[in-house]
Order: C-alpha cells, then sequence, then structure tokens
C-alpha cells in the first residue's frame, strides 16, 4: 500500500464522518481511511484474511445495533484483534464509560471537540501518536 497505513473508523454519525474524513486528509493526505457505519460488520471484516490489517481503529461508542464498548470487548477477544490498536473517539465525557472503555481494552479515550480546528488537532495528534508507536 503507498500510504502512511490504514485506519479503521467505526462511526455511524455522517457529520463526524465527514469531520474525520476532513480533518485526516488535511493532516494525514497519504493515509488511507476506511469507514465502518455500524459495528455489527466489523469483527468479520478484520476476521477477513483478504482484507488489510488497519494500523489504529478509531471506535466511536454511541452505535446502532451493537454500542462501540461491546465491540471493543469482542474485538479484544478475537486473538486476531487483541493486538489492534483501539482509540474510543466519542462525544461521551462520562469517566464510568472511560474507566469503561480501558477496562475492556481500550488504547486510549478522546473526546470529540465541537470546534472543527481543536477536533482537527486532537485527531491528528491521536493519529500521530499511534501509528509513530507502529513504526
Amino acid at each position: 500500500m503507498n500510504s502512511d497505513g490504514l485506519i479503521l473508523v467505526v462511526e455511524d454519525s455522517e457529520e463526524d464522518t465527514e469531520a474525520i474524513q476532513r480533518a485526516l486528509s488535511r493532516s494525514h493526505p497519504s493515509l488511507h481511511v476506511e469507514f465502518a457505519p455500524r459495528s455489527d460488520a466489523v469483527v468479520p471484516r478484520l476476521l477477513d484474511p483478504a482484507a488489510p490489517t488497519p494500523d489504529l481503529v478509531l471506535l466511536d461508542l454511541n452505535m446502532p445495533g451493537t454500542n462501540g464498548l461491546t465491540l471493543l470487548s469482542d474485538l479484544r477477544a478475537q486473538p486476531a484483534c487483541a493486538s489492534l490498536t483501539v482509540v474510543v473517539f466519542t462525544s461521551s465525557t462520562s469517566s464510568a464509560e472511560e474507566d469503561a472503555c480501558y477496562a475492556a481494552g481500550a488504547d486510549s479515550y478522546i473526546y470529540k471537540p465541537v470546534n472543527f480546528e481543536l477536533f482537527q488537532t486532537v485527531l491528528r495528534g491521536a493519529v500521530d501518536f499511534w501509528m509513530a508507536q507502529k513504526a
């Protein structure tokens, strides 16, 4: 793959999907970003031997069907997914949800700022940090 890597974004909000795409295309133009609007397709996608393994999974918590916390637990239960870097990127500021995410195996928990400039800065920092860990 001729890019900086692959990020799988699990996000159902069209507005947030657009904001993430716009922010990453500015900060990491050669990064490949794949979007999954529903969490129930993520585990089969990650277990597909023909599909590339993402360097980073950005996970929203508030999803239709299987929520992000359940998906995180499901991912960590799969040996093939246990070592994936999963960053919860959510609008939830609940400390109980944050604690539950870390207990379920999240590598990081990041609040989505409403202001786009701050959103872009926070997302760029997280991607830079976690992609450097993979290098």
